[in-house]
């Protein structure tokens, strides 16, 4: 989201995209857990499939559904109860994922459904192409990409010896449909660290496409730990132990969630300190940033209530060692936009604006800004330019990291 908002602000044309992985084998054991548990709602001894969801919040979604549904599912046969539970599951869980993250602030141009790719011809043109130029082949009644002549560690399974179309496939239409169909110059992928094996055989399979390896980025993340009182908070996604992103965000709040996963580069495990992220001190970087935009913005109300004039102020009276750190930082932004944008490393951000607030503290406690000595006038208003000069800087990385930017704490 923050790469995005800085990619778009120094110019680029971007559109963020949500891939929803709404076919394969991951939706069918969706579906089946979710059946069995709708089962068992209805009094039914019904196991949940192995290697399926176990979670809790399968079993409430199933509870919420059966109330919906009633009985009216029962006429129906196994197929189709099947189908409409899936169905009605997954626009559940689609419109949670949609509020969750609109409570974080990221928000999506587009969510770009995996099923499309088969229903709209995009995995058959694909494969066409793959065909053409020689980069699969058949063995063990499967259909294999030969991806390890271009530079993956092994070839990968395509479709099933069941006929099946495995993740990959999905991947090769997905990426035919964004660099070739759609003729996006560059696409970043932003991935977990559980697919750090598959970056091989993206980069391979964009070669077979007939397209340039380097218009496909991608980014890995690693996982992020969360802490309370120094303890690592255990978490299990199947097995149900769960902190949701709306639990996190009712807890610490979007601006926090915001900052802290900020601060990390993507190839950095991260802790978060749930504990850190609720204090109201200067201790926590937040809070610390914040209070530095609240205390320009209330300089500046103070001088427009004294009816102060300043666009006069001459910078050059500005000689003081807080006044000259503070212009200092301020004109790093421009450099680190560039940068940023360019690395793809917004986490250069959240420290940037932790240090610009440190010089905006040293400089409120070292240098009176509004004075109502008359010989300090010229002064004052050459302190208020620094002081406007210092919101805008501010408010545009806040802006940026989709953080609020208070005008009073």
């Amino acid at each position: 989201s923050s790469l995005a908002n800085i990619l778009e602000a120094t110019g680029f044309d971007v559109q963020r995209e949500y891939y929803l992985n709404d076919a394969g084998n991951q939706m069918d054991l969706f579906n089946l857990s979710l059946f069995a548990r709708y089962k068992q709602y209805r009094g039914h001894d019904f196991p949940v499939p192995e290697g399926g969801y176990h979670g809790e919040y399968m079993v409430k979604l199933a509870e919420e559904l059966g109330e919906t549904f009633g009985s009216d599912l029962e006429d129906l046969d196994e197929d189709d109860q099947l189908d409409r539970l899936g169905q009605a599951g997954l626009e559940h869980i689609v419109k949670t994922l949609r509020n969750d993250l609109t409570e974080i602030r990221v928000n999506y141009d587009q969510w770009f459904s995996e099923k499309s790719l088969y229903e709209n011809g995009q995995y058959a043109t694909a494969m066409d192409i793959l065909g053409e130029g020689h980069h699969i082949t058949h063995r063990e009644g499967a259909i294999w990409f030969i991806s390890s002549i271009l530079g993956d560690d092994k070839d990968k399974v395509l479709v099933r010896s069941t006929g099946a179309p495995t993740y990959f496939a999905s991947d090769v239409a997905y990426h035919y449909n964004k660099l070739v169909e759609r003729g996006f110059d560059c696409v970043i992928n932003i991935w977990g660290a559980d697919h750090q094996g598959h970056a091989p055989f993206m980069k391979a399979m964009v070669s077979a496409l007939g397209i340039p390896q380097e218009r496909l980025e991608i980014l890995i993340y690693q996982l992020v730990t969360l802490k309370r009182e120094g303890q690592t908070v255990r978490l299990s996604k199947r097995a149900g132990d769960l902190i949701t992103l709306h639990d996190l965000v009712t807890e610490v709040g979007p601006d926090a969630c915001r900052y802290f996963f900020l601060t990390r580069s993507p190839d950095s495990q991260m802790d978060f300190d749930l504990d850190l992220a609720k204090k109201e001190t200067p201790e926590n970087p937040v809070f610390y940033i914040q209070y530095a935009h609240a205390r320009t913005s209330s300089i500046l109300r103070l001088a427009k209530e004294h009816g102060l004039d300043y666009r006069d102020g001459q910078e050059t009276l500005l000689v003081h060692e807080a006044e000259q750190n503070l212009i200092r930082k301020i004109l790093l932004l421009p450099e680190l936009m560039e940068l940023m944008a360019v690395g793809r490393q917004p986490h250069h951000l959240p420290h940037y604006a932790h240090d610009l607030a440190a010089s905006v503290h040293s400089f409120y406690e070292k240098c009176r800004v509004i004075s109502n000595v008359p010989e300090d006038l010229q002064k004052t208003k050459a302190r208020l330019k620094l002081v406007e000069a210092t919101l805008v800087v501010l408010s545009k990385c806040l802006g940026l990291m989709s953080m609020s930017a208070p005008d009073q704490m």
